[in-house]
This record gives C-alpha cells, sequence and structure tokens, in this order.
C-alpha cells in the first residue's frame, strides 16, 4: 500500500515515543510506501480534486536524522488523495476550526474515492470529552454547562470536582475544587469566560491515585494492556504531559467491559483507532483525533500495538 499521514511536522516528532512513528515503522517493515503532510499541505481548486503536497519518505532507523525524503521543503509534490490506497489522519489536538476544515477537505476527498481513517464524519461527530455521555452507564457523575449557577449546585451535591475546557488536552486547564469550594468562582470565570464558553464539570475519581488508563481499541477490539498514567509530586493530573508516570498494565474486567461495548459501535462509525480514558471503573474520555501510547505499551509488555494497528488498517483498507 502506499500510505499517506496527515500529521504534525516530521521535524517535531519525538520518536522514542511518538505512536505516528511506529505506525511508520511497521508500515515500512512490511513494504509499504509512506509519504507525508500537514493538514495545511491539503488543498481543493475550483474544477479539481483534493490533492496534498507530499513528501515521499524513508525511515532510515537512526534516532537524529530519523526519515530522508525525497523532496524538501517548499517544493512538496502534488498528489490526490483518492490516488493513495489510504490516509491516515494524525493530527494532534487542539480540535480548533482549522481541524475542522480538515476534515470537511478529507471528507471531499473521501467523496472521490479516498479511504481516509479515522472516518472526517467520526472525527467531528465525536469530541473527546462530550462523546462519553452517550454512554452514560459507564460514567461518572458528569455535567456540560455555561452557566455557573450549573457548576455551583453541582458542586453543592458532590462536594468534590473537577472542571475542565471541552477543548483541552494533555491535562490542560484541568482544575479540582474540594468541599470548601475554594476560588470555585474565579475556575469558573476562567473557563466558561463569563458564560462565553463551555465546560465539564465531573465528580472527583479518587481512583486516579492508580492512575488515568489509556485504554486503547483497534478495529473495535480492545488491546490487552494499557498505560496507566499515574500523577506525580502531588499533582491531579496523570497526563504524560502534565508529569504524569506512565506504568504499562493488564486492563482490568471492567476496563475490557466497557472497550468491547463500545468498540464494536465505534468501529462501525469508522473509528478504527480509539483511546478511552479510564478512572477506576469510570470512562473519562473518547479520544479519536490522535490517540497514543503505543510504544509505551508495546516496550513495557512486549505486545505489539503497531502490529495490531497495520492489521487492522490492512484489513479496513481492503474492505472499504
Amino acid at each position: 500500500m502506499h500510505i499517506l499521514f496527515v500529521a504534525d511536522p516530521l521535524e517535531s516528532f519525538k520518536i522514542y515515543k511518538d505512536t505516528t512513528f511506529s505506525m511508520m515503522r511497521e508500515a515500512q517493515r512490511r513494504g509499504h510506501r509512506i509519504s507525508a503532510c500537514e493538514p495545511k499541505d491539503i488543498m481543493w481548486q475550483r474544477g479539481g480534486v483534493v490533492t496534498a503536497y507530499v513528501r515521499d519518505i524513508t525511515l532510515t532507523g537512526a534516532p537524529d536524522v530519523w526519515f530522508t525524503s525525497a523532496q524538501s521543503k517548499p517544493d512538496e509534490r502534488p498528489q490526490a488523495l483518492k490516488d493513495f490506497d489510504c490516509v491516515v489522519m494524525r493530527k494532534d489536538p487542539p480540535f480548533d476550526s482549522e481541524f475542522f476544515y480538515a476534515t470537511h477537505l478529507l471528507e471531499q476527498a473521501e467523496r472521490e474515492g479516498a479511504k481516509v481513517f479515522n472516518k472526517p464524519r467520526a472525527l467531528r461527530d465525536h469530541p473527546e470529552k462530550l462523546a462519553i455521555l452517550e454512554f452514560p452507564q459507564f460514567i461518572g457523575p458528569t455535567l456540560v454547562t455555561r452557566d455557573a449557577d450549573d457548576v455551583r449546585r453541582f458542586h453543592a451535591e458532590h462536594r468534590d470536582i473537577i472542571l475542565k475546557p471541552l477543548d483541552g488536552m494533555g491535562g490542560m486547564g484541568i482544575f479540582r475544587v474540594k468541599e470548601d469550594g475554594l476560588n470555585l468562582g474565579g475556575i469558573i470565570e476562567t473557563l466558561n469566560k463569563d458564560g462565553a464558553q463551555t465546560l465539564m464539570v465531573q465528580k472527583f475519581l479518587p481512583a486516579i491515585s492508580e492512575g488515568d488508563k489509556r485504554v486503547l481499541v483497534i478495529g473495535g477490539k480492545p488491546v490487552p494492556f494499557c498505560l496507566a498514567r499515574i500523577p506525580q509530586g502531588g499533582e491531579v493530573r496523570g497526563n504524560l504531559a502534565a508529569g504524569g508516570k506512565g506504568v504499562a498494565q493488564p486492563i482490568t474486567d471492567s476496563d475490557r467491559a466497557i472497550a468491547e461495548a463500545l468498540g464494536p459501535v465505534l468501529a462501525a462509525r469508522g473509528l478504527l483507532l480509539v483511546g478511552l480514558d479510564i478512572i477506576g471503573d469510570s470512562l473519562t474520555e473518547i479520544n479519536v483525533t490522535s490517540p497514543t501510547c503505543f510504544q509505551e505499551i508495546t516496550d513495557q509488555t512486549g505486545f505489539d500495538v503497531p502490529a495490531m494497528f497495520l492489521d487492522a488498517l490492512e484489513a479496513a483498507q481492503a474492505a472499504a
């Protein structure tokens, strides 16, 4: 296959942990051709098809200069997206207006015959924090609102809460307010911009001390190991970007039940790869834009997550 990865700039990759890099490495190992571009390299002109200016790359196996390219910026090669065997959308969050527009361009490319994973419409239809509310049987007490009074009522009921923006990533903008309500008003004002912006409020889950687990679901099936991201140094956030420690471990029976319930539903909607965030027995997020942790799980357990992903990608491409 000839695979196009739509991703962040290749030069920004930290290859010792980057999931997209691990996908590329496994694809090359299997003999697939690899090209890459950024969302800004995709264009659609009147009377034409959706086209990307791409670099055809080869992985070197070296840790410093990790790839070579047949093209250099700004002389990338134009190619219609429909002419690739598959397109893998791996742009990191935030899901901002530019990401939104990119999904529309990718959806047009689908209409022209491109095979895109995860499906652009599914990316738009599953905002990563809001998506959990479709599955209330698996989540803790949760509120989504702009209204400060709603938040105060929620705090009065649950006493110990987490507040976070809907468009955050890597633990950004997450606050805990305990029973004393210290600084609740200021935090609400910061997050809801005086009622102009929606936020999420959840009951604090003490099981966060054991880790915020990333459970990967590939082709509707759970990876048998997860990465528990354990808060460090008095932090309430387990995110690796916020200093959490990543510890791979077998998924629990509860993790598996959640993954097996959601996996087929999400896969049928075009989500080939999903990252479920689970604290204790409660689902807290459904990550669909650019789920990570492939290398950490593989390195610590020996289970080859990139190989499972490429198996699923090859099967999905053949079936599409």
